[in-house]
């Protein structure tokens, strides 16, 4: 059974939003980090570091399927989420640990396999962990807007968490070091962040796990044991998500993810080499953004309720479109304060607050309304596919450390970005390159998105007929 609208007590929201706090440390980690940590201070070559991610996103589309399927069909005392969320707490800990602790033995592009595996490792894992979690927000409410409400909980508490431990990272860990390099490139900090994180995702994923653990009587259990067979699993999984909507939604969510994954992945480089920003005021400018996420918990409910999910991620995800290119643009026209000018800093401050503000809400109204997709199945195939459905979309979810650091770090490559540059001595003309570059970069994918969400189908009305006709209205 599903709860009903109201039921659950403001303790469960807020254990269940605090679980995602272990996806944004992950997230944070690998879109503002990784690719900067391995080709600026581990002196791999970024096409490498591309690659790598690439092939753990092909891996990724055999391993987060087969994930969400298992948890669809678990039997257990647990239910079916719960086992696999207890059983991811301590290896992901451990893998995040290692991805920014690399053997000493290993320099430059010798680190790649080394890389590739711990890539593969830390997203496997938090798929253990989060497409189970994920599910649950479509078995916790039936309730269309209360999805919405237990949503907007998860992203501002994922984005809050990752922003939070970045910024700890910018301000306390990545500090100058005694020589005089920046803090972007003290090798040092990012071993002390891979274990401070390790205890933080520990922490997120027990709270969650913890916090639900007595819903799990009114959850949805599985009649039958699975019964495991390839053929068996890929049939119902075509069956399960070959519908127009879903197609519409994850479109959006690859594309989505494709522009932001480009633009967080090129983020340190904008804020150093283009605007000129110190750690400090990356680390402000990264600690901002927990008004973001406090205008999204706001803002997405009252869209939802105003608008409906579909036509309520259409005004953002515009309004989106046009805000987050705008400062590179008007810089490139001469139309932006020069670097060091005091006005410079609290105008991208504004500005980055309020778009990433639409980007959450954006995300929760678009979650969301893959949990309406739950019922509709369910009255087409006659079973209860959660997992499928969140496995598909936290898929296209990886590819913002995928496709979109790809294309990030082709940019870098295909404008001669410096290896190890140093602030204030790589040339003009390439960083006004990098602002050429990243513009269509960001502005194409986006549109795309913004296309693709006429795909969907699901409103409030057709919602409110599926609990009907399976006698849960």
């Amino acid at each position: 059974m599903t709860l009903k609208a109201g039921s659950l007590k403001t303790r469960t929201k807020v254990a269940y939003g605090l679980g995602s706090v272990a996806y944004g440390i992950k997230d944070g980690g690998f879109g503002y980090f990784f690719l900067i940590f391995y080709s600026q201070v581990m002196g791999v070559s970024a096409s490498l570091v591309g690659l790598a991610l690439f092939l753990a996103l092909l891996f990724d589309a055999f391993s987060d399927p087969l994930i969400g399927y298992l948890s669809d069909n678990t039997r257990s005392r647990w239910g079916r989420r719960h086992p696999y969320m207890y059983a991811a707490v301590i290896p992901i800990a451990v893998a995040y640990y290692f991805v920014w602790n690399p053997p000493d033995s290993l320099q430059g592009n010798a680190l790649f396999p080394y890389m590739l595996l711990m890539a593969v490792l830390v997203r496997t894992l938090i798929t253990l962990y989060e497409i189970p979690c994920s599910s649950l927000i479509a078995e916790l409410t039936s309730d269309y807007n209360e999805r919405t409400r237990l949503q907007s909980y998860r992203f501002a508490s994922g984005w809050s968490g990752g922003i939070l431990f970045t910024a700890f990272s910018l301000g306390v860990l990545l500090v100058p070091q005694e020589n005089g390099s920046s803090g972007i490139f003290n090798v040092e900090g990012y071993g002390r962040m891979g274990l401070y994180a390790a205890f933080v995702m520990v922490a997120s994923i027990l709270i969650c796990s913890v916090g639900t653990h007595r819903h799990i009587p009114d959850l949805h259990q599985v009649a039958e044991p699975l019964k495991l067979s390839l053929g068996r699993i890929y049939r119902e999984l075509i069956e399960t998500l070959a519908t127009r909507s879903m197609a519409g939604i994850m479109l959006v969510m690859v594309f989505g993810t494709i522009a932001s994954g480009m633009s967080a992945g090129i983020s340190f480089y904008l804020s150093t080499f283009f605007w000129g920003f110190t750690t400090q005021q990356i680390s402000l400018l990264t600690v901002a953004l927990i008004f973001s996420a406090l205008i999204s918990i706001v803002l997405s409910p009252l869209l939802s309720v105003r608008f409906g999910k579909k036509r309520g991620a259409f005004i953002v995800g515009l309004s989106a479109l046009l805000l987050q290119p705008a400062p590179v643009v008007l810089r490139l026209f001469g139309l932006m304060p020069e670097n060091g000018d005091p006005l410079l800093f609290p105008i991208i401050l504004v500005l980055q607050i309020l778009d990433v503000g639409l980007v959450i809400v954006f995300q929760t109204l678009a979650f969301s309304m893959v949990a309406d997709m739950v019922e509709d199945s369910e009255v087409r195939t006659q079973r209860r596919s959660e997992g499928v459905f969140f496995a598909a979309i936290n898929f296209a979810r990886k590819i913002n450390q995928g496709l979109g650091l790809v294309l990030a770090s082709s940019l870098l490559t295909f404008i001669q970005f410096p290896t190890e540059a140093v602030p204030g001595a790589v040339p003009q003309e390439t960083i006004t390159h990098l602002g050429l570059a990243y513009v269509p970069a960001l502005v194409v994918p986006w549109t795309v998105m913004m296309l693709c969400l006429s795909l969907y189908s699901i409103n409030r009305a057709r919602h409110e007929d599926n609990l009907r006709k399976l006698g849960r209205a």
